[in-house]
């Protein structure tokens, strides 16, 4: 049996679908931080679903705090913004499931209702289907992933589909949440300086614009482009600011 996990706070505007997509699963856990909208008025809706409200740690440690809490030791991590096909759901459905495998799935982006095939969006593979007794999330803030080592991966064929961002408002947001829980990671860990958030900067739009092909993707190959290199700018100065801030606390 498989359990499916999801993160949530303030999700409302696809959780409905993303419910309806994993319909025909008996447990659907969702793990709430405090949402203010209608995302557990939604979440009641399904009988399948169970609702857990606790506080969040960052993504790593949060994905494990609600695969802990799941009844089944097969995890299956959905993030509130994806609908998963009915293909994928078969697929996983007719899955002779081993101990020592992780399994994987391309992620269809799409903004604005366009399916993005640049900027690093596609081909776009994650690990989100495990057993719990064998690995976990890495505890990292930001950028957490399944932990693979000793594990084979098994790549599925169908997809999720993303939907991550439906304005510009949404990329300054969400620019605004990875950039500071990325200082907070890398707090007197990693150097930083206004120089080289410059040069992150930069590399992060020109990879993202011109290796990654986003000139093929018209406005929304720049715009995406230019959402990667105002955050990798932005990580690094806020964590050029939290070195500092720490160097001063640390001071006799």
């Amino acid at each position: 049996m498989i359990s499916v996990t999801i993160l949530t706070q303030n999700s409302a505007r696809h959780l409905n679908r993303v419910l309806q997509a994993l319909s025909s699963f008996k447990e659907v856990l969702i793990y709430d931080n405090g949402s203010t909208d209608e995302t557990l008025d939604i979440a009641r809706r399904f009988p399948n679903v169970k609702i857990e409200k606790g506080p969040f740690l960052g993504f790593g440690e949060t994905h494990n705090l609600a695969s802990g809490l799941a009844k089944h030791d097969w995890i299956l991590s959905i993030d509130s913004d994806e609908v998963a096909t009915a293909a994928l759901v078969n697929e996983i459905r007719q899955l002779q499931l081993d101990l020592q495998t992780v399994y994987s799935f391309p992620r269809h982006n799409f903004y604005r209702g366009k399916w993005i095939r640049w900027c690093g969006w596609y081909p776009d593979r994650v690990i989100r289907l495990y057993n719990r007794r064998n690995t976990r999330f890495t505890d990292a803030k930001v950028h957490e992933g399944v932990k693979t080592e000793g594990m084979q991966v098994a790549p599925l064929q169908s997809s999720v589909k993303h939907y991550p961002y439906e304005t510009v408002h949404d990329f300054l947001t969400k620019m605004q949440t990875y950039s500071s829980l990325f200082a907070a990671q890398n707090r007197g860990k990693k150097r930083s300086s206004p120089w080289k958030a410059l040069v992150h900067g930069a590399a992060a739009f020109w990879k993202s614009y011109l290796i990654k092909r986003g000139f093929l993707g018209g406005y929304e190959g720049f715009l995406i482009s230019a959402y990667n290199g105002h955050t990798a700018f932005y990580k690094y100065l806020k964590l050029y600011e939290e070195n500092r801030i720490s160097l001063v606390s640390n001071e006799p």
